[in-house]
């Protein structure tokens, strides 16, 4: 299976070069000279943002990868902020999560960059920490799942904007699974080395939806005026009344958008769900003949509104390939899942270009590296779609989505195909 097509249905090179960066975070590399400077993209809707990190740990359940331990997370809350207020942009990366992404893109499966390229002390989100939330009625609330053990802070474009339309979106990154979590006091928790698919990825999915499951639990405490976070860090002002968890979502990339379904199926607190390019299975069952196990969600199918979202790829013998419910050769999971899915749904496929990662925040990084990457490797990561076409259309499906199926605004959006994103095929 080439590299490319793995991207699309399991993970990403970038998730692979986390993993070995991971054991490699003591190391200090020596820093480049021309360092790129990253810029965020400007955010769409029409609230300012801010956000805070929550330390959550599950005094009742074991840590599946570590029995000995509680289950712990970190959680990042993402909100409109009061518009008045006016605090420092938050970081893109904090100090150890730079080192361990700094080494990912450093290898050669991803982008072959030198050490150090990056100025990551200067790039910031747009987002900003210590604000107050915006005044008005509580909002829509989303949960956000990585990509197979990728963390949180990779996705911050789709993040951070989908609160600037409106919502409190939670962001979460799976401990042990993900390559490398930071906690409060730059603790760095590396992930646990895998085991056979399917049960490695079995056992996965079971503490995502967990995790998940929990971290709803711990919002409605915060709409009860408590504060879960571990080390009883201040919560920004009007978090609580902000949150309406009567109409909540569930989305995420790759394996979170696996997860977002998943839960669905075991949590009926979560209304609405997106996958953005995700097999859902534990075993995939390609090339022809592999194993394949699909996941609960789908062998049932949901009675709730269900988003799929494709990318394109390319086969080991160079072969097209286009991530659809049509083309169950190349992912059965999403074939399945369709003949059963009972409530609304649709099949978006980023067409013109597209790879796995476009739904990433490499599509943001990559381009603003310049002569850094190879025009080889840059497509080979991102593709040829232009990126900022792309990620606007990411950005207003994805809102157009949660605003039809949690606020009950058509923005007739999905009525078909727009000339404002030629790059969006309706597939059904």
């Amino acid at each position: 299976m080439s590299l490319r097509h793995t991207r699309v249905v399991r993970g990403s090179a970038l998730i692979a070069g986390l993993a070995l960066a991971g054991g490699l975070i003591a190391t200090a590399p020596a820093v480049a000279a021309d360092r790129a400077r990253l810029t965020a993209p400007a955010l769409t809707g029409q609230y300012d943002v801010g956000t805070t990190d929550l330390h959550l740990v599950d005094s009742a359940r074991p840590d599946p990868w570590k029995p000995e331990r509680r289950r712990e997370l970190m959680v990042t809350v993402t909100y409109p902020a009061d518009r008045f207020a006016d605090g420092p942009r938050a970081p893109w990366f904090t100090p150890g999560m730079s080192g361990v992404v700094d080494q990912a893109l450093a290898g050669e499966d991803l982008l072959d960059l030198p050490v150090g390229s990056i100025d990551w002390a200067s790039a910031k989100r747009r987002a900003e920490t210590g604000v107050p939330v915006a005044h008005g009625a509580p909002k829509p609330v989303t949960l956000f799942s990585p990509g197979f053990g990728g963390p949180r802070e990779t996705y911050t474009a789709i993040i951070d904007d989908l609160a600037s339309r409106g919502y409190v979106v939670v962001s979460l990154s799976h401990t042990y699974e993900s390559a490398a979590v930071e906690f409060p006091g730059g603790r760095l928790e590396l992930a646990v080395p895998g085991g056979e698919i399917p049960d490695y990825e079995k056992k996965a999915l079971d503490a995502r939806v967990a995790d998940s499951r929990f971290v709803l639990d711990q919002l409605t405490k915060i709409t009860r005026g408590e504060n879960p976070d571990a080390g009883g860090r201040p919560l920004p002002r009007g978090l609580g009344r902000s949150l309406d968890l009567s109409r909540a979502g569930a989305y995420g990339h790759s394996y979170g958008g696996f997860t977002a379904g998943e839960t669905m199926v075991h949590d009926r607190r979560i209304d609405a769900g997106i996958n953005l390019d995700g097999a859902m299975a534990t075993a995939i069952g390609y090339p022809p003949g592999s194993p394949y196990v699909p996941g609960e969600v789908t062998k049932r199918g949901l009675d709730r509104p269900f988003l799929l979202m494709g990318a394109e790829a390319v086969d080991e013998n160079g072969k097209p390939l286009e991530h659809t419910h049509r083309t169950p050769e190349f992912d059965r999971s999403w074939a399945d899942f369709w003949a059963n899915q009972r409530g609304w749904k649709r099949d978006l496929l980023l067409r013109g270009g597209s790879t796995h990662m476009a739904y990433s925040d490499l599509q943001v990084i990559v381009p603003q590296l310049g002569a850094h990457v190879t025009r080889e490797r840059r497509e080979a990561v991102i593709g040829t779609i232009d990126p900022r076409r792309s990620l606007a259309a990411q950005r207003d499906y994805i809102g157009a989505f949660f605003d039809l199926h949690l606020r009950g605004r058509d923005r007739h959006l999905f009525d078909g195909e727009s000339p404002r994103h030629p790059n969006i095929d309706f597939i059904d």
